[in-house]
């Protein structure tokens, strides 16, 4: 046991500070409208969340509105063409999510009648989504009596129990502590809890006199809240070289192709390049053309570093049939990840 008290938290004290102090969120129903009656919308809810993984509000705002402009209802999602997802989720990184969230839609649609599934436990059938989301989805549209556990709440509960051990190693723990403490109004609850991590204990900083459980907090007492959680060791990053090819037309448009339908950046859109390797491979040009370096890019994956080299020359376009010809005007419409505008702006087109 890794809580040296598992007491729960007291729901009813988060509750009323949520009521007074809840964040206005475009996906989010506020609590005193919840409180008439008004629903959340299931499909809100999910888009808000599968965006939200390893995302900040800030970044997801803007995402979020465009979708629902283009989207309005789950059933638009789903009868969209998976490319023009791609297109728009360009930028938001981790891509896999944008192909599990149509997916997803379309299995709403053919599985369900346009309806998601009312339980955590049923929601969990659909493409790509898991314990978490299901869970937000289930409590913040369905009042499910189910712990919403995030990045947020790992830090406040580790906080809140003074947790000597890093949050992973006692993941079941604080999701068992979570569990008693929801109410009946669990959606509230859940969201209640998400804005305490957000806004009053911060990663940096711990507000601890405006907090709503700072009574019962372990780690307030010591004087020295931000102590926790604990980090875990850090494995080593490992680094990877290749090189990227942008080849112009006479016209200054760019070739572009489709990444492979499997693995890291799948089905979006990139320039050629090499294959990505510990050490960096030999310059294997796919075209003969007076090739000419530009510098290197750097790109952080979650699990490696990347660093490719960005050379670009004019090229003959005959043979080149696996891709298209983009003009300038139109690089901005493309699925091109953050990785890829990068080497093109270092190889000098705007995109």
């Amino acid at each position: 046991m890794h809580l040296p008290s598992p007491a729960p938290i007291d729901a009813q004290l988060v509750l009323a500070w949520y009521d007074r102090h809840a964040r206005d969120l475009p996906w989010r129903i506020p609590p005193a409208d919840r409180a008439l009656g008004i629903a959340p919308d299931p499909y809100r809810v999910w888009l808000s969340e599968v965006m939200l993984q390893q995302t900040t509000v800030a970044a997801v705002r803007k995402y979020f509105e465009r979708f629902t402009l283009l989207w309005p209802t789950v059933q638009d999602l789903a009868a969209s063409p998976l490319e023009a997802v791609l297109v728009e989720w360009a930028g938001l990184g981790y891509y896999a999510r944008a192909r599990n969230l149509h997916a997803c839609a379309v299995a709403v649609m053919r599985d369900h009648n346009g309806l998601f599934p009312n339980t955590s436990a049923g929601l969990q059938t659909l493409p790509g989504v898991g314990a978490y989301t299901s869970a937000a989805v289930a409590a913040i549209c369905f009042d499910e009596p189910i712990a919403v556990l995030d990045g947020n709440l790992d830090r406040v509960l580790a906080r809140y129990y003074a947790l000597d051990v890093p949050v992973r190693d006692a993941k079941d723990e604080l999701r068992a502590a979570l569990q008693a403490s929801v109410p009946a109004r669990a959606g509230d609850f859940a969201q209640a809890m998400m804005d305490l991590g957000a806004t009053i204990c911060a990663p940096r900083n711990a507000l601890c006199m405006l907090c709503p459980i700072q009574p019962g907090c372990i780690a307030t007492k010591t004087g020295e809240p931000t102590l926790y959680p604990i980090k875990p060791e850090k494995a080593e990053r490992p680094t990877r070289k290749g090189h990227a090819y942008v080849m112009l037309d006479q016209d200054g448009d760019v070739y572009l192709q489709t990444r492979p339908g499997k693995g890291l950046l799948a089905q979006m859109t990139e320039v050629p390049g090499s294959d990505w390797a510990a050490t960096l491979p030999a310059p294997d040009y796919p075209a003969k053309a007076d090739w000419r370096h530009r510098g290197q890019v750097i790109h952080v994956f979650t699990h490696f570093r990347l660093e490719l080299e960005v050379w670009s020359a004019v090229v003959d376009p005959a043979g080149l049939e696996k891709g298209w010809w983009s003009g300038p005007k139109t690089l901005k419409a493309e699925a091109l990840p953050t990785l890829f505008r990068k080497v093109l702006a270092t190889a000098g087109m705007a995109s």
